[in-house]
């Protein structure tokens, strides 16, 4: 099956920056997009941001301009450059992968944890 193994969480002061990493591994054929959420405690998982196979991105309004998604297709990986980070980006971030096995279905990572301190 689908592995998806996210790393880069940790506790920053606010405006600083952390950078998220997310490896699919597994019998996979083929990656469509692959996107980042987060949930934060009492709230529902939200999207992040999100790129497709032909790398078309888009974003959360509430980080445009400060997140920063991108993939390496040779390395079915993506990556999420988080700058000037607030206290309400504190969540529990997970990655998704759609991709391509037998057919087409979504695998998700376990999460990782960014809080930021104020």
């Amino acid at each position: 099956q689908v592995q998806v193994v996210e790393s880069g969480g940790g506790l920053v002061q606010a405006g600083g920056s952390l950078r998220l990493s997310c490896a699919a591994s597994g019998s996979i054929f083929s990656i469509n997009d692959m996107g980042w959420y987060r949930q934060a405690p009492g709230k529902l998982r939200e999207l992040v941001a999100r790129i497709t196979g032909g790398s078309t991105t888009n974003y959360a309004d509430s980080v445009k301009g400060r997140f920063t998604i991108s993939r390496d297709n040779a390395k079915n990986t993506v990556y999420l450059q988080m700058n000037n980070l607030k206290p309400e980006d504190t969540a529990v971030y997970y990655c998704r992968v759609r991709a391509t096995v037998v057919g087409s279905a979504i695998y998700w990572g376990q999460g990782t944890q960014v809080t930021v301190s104020s």
